[in-house]
């Protein structure tokens, strides 16, 4: 089952489009299904994130939560 889908297209990049599907005898649709499936096709591998997101560096704040329970701060 196919979706239609709008997506809005530069000029320039539309007119290679069509000057591409022209040159090859097919439609600008199966060129970018195409071009979407071979960017997609391939599972892309990289590193599983471990330890903190965003590194420590400084003091800690004044309402950082060292021996309470940090609903108290919050939810009063």
């Amino acid at each position: 089952m196919a979706v239609r889908t709008t997506v809005d297209i530069p000029e320039p990049l539309h007119d290679q489009l069509r000057q591409r599907a022209k040159n090859t005898g097919t439609s600008i649709c199966s060129l970018i299904v195409e071009a979407i499936e071979q960017a997609y096709s391939v599972a892309r591998k990289g590193k599983m994130v471990t330890g903190p997101m965003i590194k420590a560096g400084g003091r800690r704040g004044p309402l950082y939560p060292t021996d309470q329970n940090p609903y108290d701060l919050i939810l009063p």
